[in-house]
């Protein structure tokens, strides 16, 4: 997958070292994936899910760390191009705020 902004990532992983192999082992694994649909991502990350936001588009979440944070993101696979569009643990993220902001 083509990931935008992959700097991102490593944002992530400096603001959160409890998870930063994690952050990056999931890079690594996405950067040389070639994903077509959601079933292929759950070869490499059984618990990810797809997710319906309120503009109605869907976005695939990560457990990341353990079940401890989310990683939701875009992914485009006609495109081949993944965005990285937030980061929470999973307090945050069972709030369900996010949701309206995506």
């Amino acid at each position: 997958m083509w990931i935008i902004k992959p700097a991102t990532i490593r944002e992530m992983a400096r603001d959160n070292p409890q998870v930063e192999m994690a952050l990056v082992r999931w890079l690594r694994i996405a950067k040389t994936a070639r994903w077509k649909h959601l079933a292929e991502v759950r070869t490499a990350f059984r618990a990810a899910d797809e997710v319906k936001v309120a503009g109605g588009r869907s976005v695939v979440v990560f457990n990341i760390g353990g079940n401890k944070y989310r990683l939701i993101a875009a992914i485009h696979y006609n495109t081949g191009k993944l965005y990285v569009l937030d980061f929470m643990s999973h307090r945050e993220y069972s709030l369900d705020r996010w949701k309206e902001s995506l």
